[in-house]
């Protein structure tokens, strides 16, 4: 059985309200706009979730709601505070612990950077793979009959794309 997983960082956030807790820190007008066009790109490609897993940060909330948009049928995200500013071991966790063949994350750097070059058995060779710029988005496969099943370095990153490239 092949697995997938959709490894999106949030889109960009705003900084224009230096008061507002970073948790609650919305997308600006590029963000909105990258998110539409991530949630373009992978409903052309036919990459649609199964499940969508997404930290309960303003901004991924609003990357994935953009995203959604894009889909026909777009599944319900699971938000948790868990995947906020999560390491890498804490999100393969929660991969672990999901039960459909498509999983979607949104989370935040340095975990999502993190996650995508220790799952994959070897880096996408797109420049701006390591670094993981705001809503970069991996496509990684693994053969695997649960994610319970998958570990660091064995998944194939087989599409990978930053919203620069898009818009």
């Amino acid at each position: 059985m092949t697995l997938t997983l959709i490894l999106t960082r949030h889109a960009k956030s705003s900084w224009g309200d230096a008061d507002l807790d970073d948790h609650a820190r919305p997308l600006n007008k590029r963000g909105r706009a990258s998110a539409k066009a991530i949630g373009r790109w992978l409903a052309e490609r036919g990459y649609v979730p199964d499940t969508v897993l997404c930290s309960d940060a303003e901004r991924t909330r609003e990357t994935w709601a953009l995203i959604a948009d894009k889909f026909v049928k777009a599944p319900k995200a699971t938000y948790s505070r868990a995947l906020y500013l999560a390491n890498p071991d804490t999100m393969l966790g929660a991969l672990k612990a999901s039960e459909t063949e498509t999983v979607m994350i949104i989370a935040h750097n340095p975990g999502s950077a993190f996650l995508a070059r220790r799952l994959a058995v070897e880096p996408h060779p797109h420049p701006r793979f390591n670094h993981y710029p705001t809503a970069a988005t991996s496509v990684i496969r693994f053969e695997a009959d649960r994610w319970a099943d998958v570990d660091w370095g064995t998944g194939q990153v087989i599409d990978f794309v930053v919203p620069r490239e898009l818009i």
